[in-house]
């Protein structure tokens, strides 16, 4: 099955379709240059964010990089490679296909139960479940995103402000709480005898993170901020090799 997935028909497919969203990429950049151009905003100041945002795009890439390592074994190459180019995350594609395997009756995600059949439902869920965002955006996101910003005259905070900074404690404690529940329960109820290495992870791309702020606001370091969270993301993933 792993051959069938990895056949020439398959990265075709896959690869035609990351082609033309590149394509489509580099169209919006020219376009995106020539609007600053005509705008009148400065030619250093443009390169200097294609520069930040090519850097912001291709160090964190490596750690979806080995996201696709990771999914290959079971999924093949051309498609994970298609899922995490595109519109995807890490986090979601894994538990996501995690979650199809076991409905079509896998015990897990791995290529020595997988079915034809088993890989299309897979492959359909990952692509439906992440498609609303897109769509949602097209019909809500103008009447959103004045939401968002409390309106164009007004001085308070908006309700964008506290919706991001809750979503995003919301997202870090339901992780962390994760994986303090695997590490208390791993073999029993408060054996503390589970996996510790997802929270000194954590830990540890905190404090890199914590670290890299400082330096960028209160040393006036300011070209950290571009790197920041792949340097913490890097750095976390070395602390899981070492551990």
């Amino acid at each position: 099955m792993l051959s069938e997935l990895n056949s020439p028909f398959m990265y075709a497919v896959c690869g035609g379709i990351i082609l033309f969203v590149a394509i489509v990429c580099v169209i919006f950049l020219v376009r995106s240059y020539k609007a600053g151009k005509a705008l009148g905003m400065d030619t250093k100041v443009l390169k200097r964010t294609i520069t930040s945002s090519a850097t912001f795009s291709v160090l964190p890439a490596v750690g979806i990089l080995l996201g696709v390592i990771a999914l290959s074994g079971s999924l093949g190459t051309p498609w994970p490679w298609l899922r995490l180019s595109v519109i995807g995350a890490l986090h979601y594609e894994t538990q996501v296909a995690e979650a199809a395997a076991e409905q079509v009756g896998m015990s897990r995600l791995s290529i020595d139960g997988m079915t034809p059949r088993a890989f299309a439902t897979i492959a359909l869920l990952m692509s439906i479940c992440i498609m609303w965002g897109m769509i949602l955006s097209i019909i809500f996101n103008k009447k959103y995103t004045k939401k968002l910003s409390g309106g164009k005259t007004s001085t308070k905070k908006g309700f964008g402000d506290f919706a991001m900074t809750a979503m995003f404690i919301g997202l870090v404690s339901a992780y962390i709480g994760s994986y303090i529940g695997n590490f208390v329960s791993g073999n029993g109820l408060f054996t503390f005898s589970g996996d510790i290495t997802p929270i000194i992870v954590a830990v540890v791309a905190a404090l890199v993170m914590a670290g890299l702020t400082y330096l960028a606001e209160k040393k006036h370091m300011v070209w950290l901020e571009s790197f920041s969270i792949a340097a913490s993301m890097l750095i976390g993933m070395l602390a899981a090799i070492i551990i």
